[in-house]
């Protein structure tokens, strides 16, 4: 009769511990996950700090080219604003994911005093209003 209830206190601690190491395998294996996702959003947004100085080197050298030649004005213009939009929608996705990933670490290590990565560009695009007050 004792040797039973020995036994049932022997497998249920064994349970135990097997749950446990289990838990432990998961909870590792989560971390691995969400290290990479941070590493890769990291490399994301490094991404996108190049894709929009890409930009900024086209529009700079379109502004260039527009200040030469007057004929296609409205064109260069509707083209300028476009590309005014896409830089503001670039920032805005940037600063997205920066808070995501945030959220995400803040998650996975706890709350830390970390500063933002910010995204700001070296220059922008002149309105043509400003460009014509020049």
């Amino acid at each position: 009769m004792v040797k039973k209830g020995v036994r049932k206190i022997h497998e249920l601690t064994h349970d135990a511990e097997r749950l446990n190491s289990i838990l432990v395998e998961n909870f590792v294996n989560l971390q691995k996950s969400m290290t990479n996702l941070a590493i890769k959003f990291d490399s994301m947004a490094d991404q996108m700090t190049k894709l929009l100085s890409l930009f900024e080197l086209s529009a700079r050298s379109f502004t260039e080219k527009l200040n030469t030649t007057v004929p296609e004005l409205e064109k260069d213009r509707e083209f300028l604003d476009k590309l005014n939009k896409l830089l503001d929608q670039n920032k805005v996705i940037a600063k997205g994911l920066t808070m995501m990933e945030e959220k995400i670490r803040e998650k996975v290590y706890g709350p830390q005093p970390l500063p933002p990565k910010q995204f700001s560009p070296r220059g922008y695009l002149p309105s043509m209003t400003e460009e014509q007050n020049v």
